[in-house]
């Protein structure tokens, strides 16, 4: 037993052949494998390209959203999105709970940007609920 070598484990799945067994699992990829990845997906190769996030870009992001839900285009050319003002509201609420938590926590600027976008929200969606 101490010269064997070890494959690791196969599994059989049986459910869908009456019994009969399947071909064992194929081997881990070999270390060649592993350092020449054989895809690397989208979103990883435009990382470089793409800003980082900060935290302005995250309340922006969740800003444009809620906007886009209370049938905002925020490109001319956009296709309508239909108005959904409950999940709108949850995405001011998430932002109104991030001030709570983050008061004291944020730059100047991280601060107006929260506070604007909140300003802007809530009257967007008071417009509407309101029929003003």
């Amino acid at each position: 037993m101490a010269g064997d070598k070890e494959e690791g484990f196969v599994i059989r799945d049986r459910r869908g052949s009456g019994g009969a067994e399947k071909a064992p699992a194929p081997p881990p990829p070999s270390a060649s494998a592993a350092e020449h990845p054989p895809h690397v997906p989208s979103w990883e190769a435009d990382e470089k390209a793409a800003p980082p996030v900060t935290f302005a870009s995250f309340v922006i992001s969740l800003g444009s959203s809620s906007l886009m839900l209370m049938g905002e285009k925020l490109e001319p050319q956009q296709p309508s999105m239909p108005v959904n003002l409950p999940q709108a509201k949850e995405i001011i609420d998430l932002l109104s709970v991030l001030e709570e938590k983050t008061k004291g926590n944020l730059t100047s600027d991280e601060q107006a940007v929260l506070r604007d976008m909140l300003y802007a929200l809530r009257m967007k969606y008071v417009s509407l609920t309101t029929g003003s």
